[in-house]
């Protein structure tokens, strides 16, 4: 799974997209995003949960599995959700 995004498919950049977007300066965030890109437009705050919402859960996992998943950047939960659907087929 890629974070690419092709540049011909990102929207145009709006003052009401930019004010609500993450704002980096040398990979570091300086301003969180307040706001996401929805299907009608700019809405601010954490996008709906869905039908199925995730559930919070404790998990304990080697480090050496955390690391591997933390070093491919923002998104790395995800991708564990991602890996552990595949593993049991989902």
């Amino acid at each position: 799974m890629s974070d690419w995004i092709d540049p011909d498919d990102a929207p145009e950049l709006t003052a009401e997209l930019a004010a609500v977007s993450e704002l980096r300066v040398g990979g570091k965030v300086v301003r969180p995003a307040t706001g996401y890109l929805g299907p009608n437009g700019v809405v601010r705050g954490r996008p709906p949960l869905g039908e199925h919402p995730k559930r919070q859960v404790t998990l304990r996992l080697d480090p050496e599995i955390l690391d591997r998943f933390r070093a491919g950047g923002p998104g790395w939960q995800g991708r564990i959700n991602e890996a552990l659907r595949k593993a049991v087929g989902l």
